[in-house]
């Protein structure tokens, strides 16, 4: 997807339908001139809905289509006839969209599967028409109800991208080339700062019958949550991923120093990224030798899973992805009392691919 096609925020001016009039008429015909009420109901107003779909992967389709209506409802008529509803208006959505209200930024809804659909403007419900007054003391009543006013607003659609992982990093730290390494993706590559300008996804496949969604956002720089630099921009896309994984290069002045920027920049923009597990995984292991990459290992922060990998020459990327894997097993798997449990591996992944 080129990069000027990927729009994850769009804010739009949504306005539902106002719902039908009911009808005060009353019957006249001649060999009953006075026959009583048969005003009919309005019609509901049409609805504003939000529909999650699985082939859209940006909000490209809403960045010209600022504002959307619903048609009105019709007012009743005689005979009791009840007015058409209003046809209801449905955006299509990627997964992973979230709705808020556009001037205080209230959290409406969000989108997370496929199908799934919720109202952003409720249409208004029809007005009832006179004969619905009708009682023994008021036979007939010249009045109806009028229908229900519409709902309108300016709305914020966010898209979060749906991903197992998060890629975090500094520019240039080989996270697109971790991704092509790993995937299918192809996201731009390039010795200069700042390629990637927008996230990318990757199916990673752990094995034949497993496999992890990894995304990767573009690079976020020392001081971004002052506003410098693009990840702060991006970094809505990671706050759904279950694990980040910082990237840092081996070569790099000092790991553990760029590690603590890294999540302060994060803990910045919204303190609950730091809940999140994190893996370290320090890349370029192969322009290191055995004595720097057991300094640097010394210094690296405690509690946390590291990874030496090269994307170069493939050292330590089977490590890499079941690492990745087991700590997203465990994330996902419930807590199972002790005496129930049945450990499901017989070989640690780690071992057995240190073994082959």
């Amino acid at each position: 997807m080129a990069d000027n096609n990927f729009i994850d925020y769009v804010k739009i001016y949504v306005r539902s339908g106002r719902g039908g009039a009911g009808s005060a008429h009353l019957k006249r015909e001649k060999y009953r001139p006075k026959a009583g009420p048969d005003g009919g109901d309005g019609g509901k107003g049409g609805s504003v809905i939000v529909r999650g779909n699985k082939q859209y992967w940006t909000l490209l389709h809403l960045k010209y289509q600022k504002h959307i209506f619903a048609e009105d409802g019709v007012s009743g008529m005689r005979d009791m006839w009840h007015g058409s509803d209003g046809k209801d208006v449905i955006i299509e959505v990627p997964l992973g969209t979230v709705a808020k209200d556009g001037e205080t930024e209230e959290f409406l809804f969000e989108i997370t599967e496929d199908g799934q659909q919720e109202v952003l403007a409720k249409g208004g419900r029809g007005g009832l028409g006179n004969v619905h007054f009708k009682s023994a003391t008021n036979q007939t009543p010249r009045y109806a109800q009028p229908g229900e006013d519409c709902e309108e607003g300016w709305k914020i659609l966010e898209l979060k991208v749906l991903a197992d992982i998060g890629l975090v990093g500094f520019p240039n730290a080989g996270k697109s080339t971790l991704l092509s390494n790993v995937s299918a993706a192809r996201p731009k590559i390039a010795d200069y700062p700042f390629t990637t300008l927008v996230p990318q996804l990757g199916m990673v496949n752990v094995d034949n019958k497993h496999s992890f969604v990894m995304a990767d956002i573009p690079g976020i720089i020392e001081g971004a949550s002052e506003g410098k630099g693009l990840g702060l921009r991006f970094l809505r896309h990671i706050e759904r991923n279950p694990l980040l994984l910082f990237l840092i290069p081996a070569d790099s002045d000092d790991v553990t120093k760029n590690y603590e920027i890294l999540l302060n920049e994060l803990g910045e923009y919204n303190p609950e990224l730091l809940d999140k597990q994190r893996i370290l995984a320090i890349s370029k292991c192969d322009l290191i030798d055995d004595e720097i990459r057991a300094d640097i290992e010394k210094n690296l922060p405690e509690g946390i899973p590291h990874f030496f990998f090269s994307s170069y020459t493939q050292e330590g990327l089977k490590q890499l992805i079941f690492g990745i894997w087991d700590m997203l097993e465990k994330e996902q798997s419930p807590a199972i009392p002790e005496e129930k449990f049945v450990a499901p591996r017989v070989v640690d992944a780690k071992e057995y691919y240190e073994s082959m």
